[in-house]
């Protein structure tokens, strides 16, 4: 839960790098968040709660998205070939599970490195 909230403190922090435990813990809470959402807007008809925490939550993903992408030395740039279909969902789950470039790369130093283990 605390990668959750600290993605969440980082809203829109694009620059610097993020670790695979803090976007993959984030997209667990966030996927767990969702279903419990659906589960709530499917049983009282009000699909609003859904709509506010997808806008909510959109741009703390894209930005941790991006960081993540940093972790490995791309740009964030490279979150546009999700608009290619399958294959571009491939690339980014490849990128999304690769260890980090160790030591300091040209966004920032290496944040297994510098952050205390949760």
């Amino acid at each position: 839960m605390n990668w959750y909230i600290e993605v969440l403190k980082k809203y829109a922090v694009f620059d610097g790098r993020a670790r695979r435990a803090e976007f993959w813990y984030f997209q667990l809470f966030n996927f767990i968040i969702t279903l419990i959402l659906a589960f709530a807007t499917s049983a009282i008809k009000l699909p609003i709660i859904s709509i506010v925490y997808y806008l909510a939550i959109l741009i703390p993903s894209l930005a941790v998205n991006v960081r993540r992408l940093h972790d490995i030395d791309r740009s964030g740039w490279w979150l546009l070939i999700a608009f290619v279909p399958i294959i571009g969902f491939i690339i980014l789950l490849i990128f999304d599970i690769t260890d980090g470039t160790p030591g300091k790369n040209r966004f920032g130093d290496n944040p297994k490195e510098t952050a205390p283990v949760a």
